[in-house]
């Protein structure tokens, strides 16, 4: 049996109203230091965000999540951010902050793989059930 390791996720949201604090799941990141792991996975389902927000703009929403991809992957291309350790990358992109794209509290949990953990995490907290 594989060890279990240590890892840390955050819901990201899209807070179109700062001010009113409503918003809508639509993506995880989630860190496991110990298999060097920081990814971010997103939902843009455009007429749900419709249906929660009439005056979206997809593009730059998207812009954002890309911008949040780059961040987790890491390197040269991501900017300044992206040339932090995955810890302070992971630490950066879940700061508490007033903007449209926002993340839920840090929750952390064990897992065997990584990856198989955001999958289920998406599936749990951010795709609507099927009907």
């Amino acid at each position: 049996m594989q060890e279990r390791q240590l890892f840390e996720y955050a819901v990201v949201r899209v807070v179109p109203h700062v001010e009113r604090e409503e918003f809508l799941n639509v993506g995880v990141v989630l860190l496991c230091s110990g298999q060097k792991f920081l990814r971010a996975r997103f939902d843009w389902n455009e007429s749900r965000l419709s249906g929660f927000c009439q005056k979206t703009d997809f593009s730059e929403l998207k812009g954002y999540g890309d911008s949040f991809a780059k961040i987790c992957k890491g390197g040269k291309d991501a900017g300044p951010i992206g040339q932090l350790g995955i810890t302070e990358r992971f630490r950066w992109l879940t700061a508490a902050r007033s903007t449209v794209l926002q993340t839920s509290k840090v929750h952390p949990g064990l897992c065997v793989n990584a990856e198989e953990t955001l999958d289920r995490l998406f599936e749990e907290l951010v795709k609507l059930p099927e009907a």
